[in-house]
């Protein structure tokens, strides 16, 4: 009887995985088992200890020159890409707790139940303290820390079947998260419920296109496709039938138009700390994996797909564009804005260069920290019903709170691509790329894009700092120190990849795939 060999692993490359999926399924355990008062600060301390203990463990072993190596049976590659995307999400992901972890600005947070008991008066609600502590929704940690594993896992895939075993791992915590708002809850529980079904029928295109690459290559290893789309007398059928659908799957998780359907929905109707951490470590997550499939396994046969997703890249700029400039609702906007931002950083995605691999990654930390500050002051302008989203709510916000309107005009035009922000280099490096690879008519559309959706940041800039607020206007909340963090957090990355781009980028350009 023949023994079976084990794979060999390299545990100190895996280590910021195990560590958050670690963290996370300790967390699971203090649900279980610790009293109700006593979870929140547990799994706040938890979420950020594993966060920073995955970031030391991926610099010690970036610092130790692991790159380029791959490990449990080839399934997963840590290289230069791999490492620069896992600390773009762990650095993401600990803007979205501080988020997700802040009671000051909504009492209880923003993931509270609602509950039919009734206090010692009969009064037939709880109150405030009691819904604080009795109400609260700490599980949003775990999946929190859970979805983050599985985008970690899904940038680092070397092969279809783990990439689809991690984009499930990381899409279930987040169609849970959705329906998890305190207030609007139908609204929150229907953007889960959209979201879900169709993350579900995305899904399906990705497990399709998965068995027809199958069927043509006989592998589903990333270098075993690219081997045989090198050179094969096999039907093409299977290969572009293949990789039409499995794009698909890819493109609907990057928030692509058109396959962006749910996401205006569940932007407004997530917790907004909720979709700060989709809207940044998603599209990271789901831009790495793009990058790696068709870099890796598809680059050989790139003159065939390369002007569909030409198309598809105007497709999704001019679908941001004109949509979002038709929106009432300040969430649906930056949604419609972020349909836009996938647009360009699919123009640096297919350059398929060292210069558009670098600079797509640099786009995605770029836009990430800034998402991230812009969820977090959207969360600060409440009326007595929650959240202040509609754009009404917000003219003449400078004039009630001149910090936060500053703040939020700053970072509004960062997602502009005005100069000495991060928006402006990262569009200027994707750009860039793109002109090197003979896409001049790409680039020119995008900047003609760009140029139109900066009327709709404007538009907002204008209305906070030139009209009058309404008497009884919202209020602006005084942030706690998990907001004020993460919102100063994205403030100063933006800043500083803005003016210093140069560290980022160059740690960007440290190699390319392995496979």
């Amino acid at each position: 009887m023949s023994q079976v060999e084990l794979p060999l692993i390299d545990y100190a490359a895996i280590t910021p995985i195990l560590v958050i999926l670690g963290a996370a399924c300790l967390g699971v355990l203090v649900e279980a088992f610790l009293p109700r008062h006593q979870r929140w600060s547990a799994q706040v301390g938890l979420s950020l200890l594993a966060l920073v203990a995955a970031g030391v463990a991926l610099a010690l072993h970036a610092r130790q020159g692991g790159t380029g190596v791959t490990t449990l049976s080839d399934s997963l590659a840590i290289d230069a890409p791999t490492l620069f995307l896992w600390g773009t999400l762990l650095a993401l992901g600990l803007g979205a707790i501080l988020l997700i972890a802040d009671r000051s600005v909504e009492s209880g947070g923003a993931f509270v139940a609602e509950s039919n008991d009734t206090g010692p008066a009969g009064a037939g609600e709880m109150t405030r303290a009691t819904a604080a502590v009795a109400g609260m929704r700490t599980e949003v940690f775990p999946l929190a820390l859970f979805a983050l594993g599985g985008m970690m896992v899904f940038c680092a895939a070397n092969d279809l079947l783990t990439m689809f075993i991690a984009l499930e791992v990381l899409s279930l915590p987040l169609y849970l998260m959705c329906g998890l708002a305190k207030r609007r809850r139908l609204l929150s529980q229907e953007a889960a419920v959209k979201y879900f079904l169709l993350g579900a029928f995305a899904s399906a295109f990705f497990l399709y296109g998965l068995a027809l690459l199958y069927g043509y290559a006989g592998s589903v290893k990333l270098s075993a496709i690219a081997a045989a789309t090198a050179g094969t007398d096999r039907s093409d059928t299977l290969l572009f039938a293949g990789l039409g659908l499995l794009v698909v799957g890819l493109l609907f998780k990057a928030s692509v138009g058109p396959f962006h359907t749910w996401t205006p929905d569940v932007y407004q109707g997530a917790p907004t700390a909720v979709t700060g951490f989709m809207a940044a470590c998603t599209k990271v997550a789901a831009f790495g994996g793009i990058l790696r499939v068709l870099q890796v396994a598809f680059e050989a046969s790139s003159w065939e797909w390369r002007g569909v997703l030409y198309a598809v890249a105007i497709v999704s700029m001019a679908i941001g564009v004109v949509l979002g400039l038709t929106q009432s609702d300040i969430k649906r906007m930056i949604a419609y804005s972020s349909v836009a931002h996938a647009g360009f950083l699919l123009v640096g995605s297919i350059a398929l260069t060292e210069r558009g691999l670098a600079g797509t990654m640099f786009y995605l930390l770029a836009y990430g920290f800034t998402t991230i500050a812009i969820f977090g002051v959207i969360s600060l302008v409440r009326t007595s019903d929650g959240e202040a989203t509609h754009l009404s709510d917000w003219a003449g916000l400078a004039k009630r709170s001149p910090v936060v309107a500053w703040v939020f005009t700053f970072l509004l035009l960062a997602l502009a691509g005005i100069p000495m922000t991060s928006g402006f280099v990262g569009k200027f490096v994707v750009f860039e790329a793109a002109l090197a690879d003979g896409m001049a008519p790409l680039v020119v559309v995008a900047l003609v894009a760009s140029a139109v959706a900066a009327f709709f940041y404007l538009r907002v800039i204008v209305l906070m700092h030139f009209s009058e607020p309404a008497e009884d206007g919202p209020t602006v909340s005084v942030p706690g120190a998990f907001t004020t963090a993460a919102i100063t957090l994205g403030v100063v990355v933006t800043l500083l990849l803005g003016v210093l781009p140069s560290l980022a980028l160059d740690w960007a350009n440290l190699g390319g795939f392995v496979s």
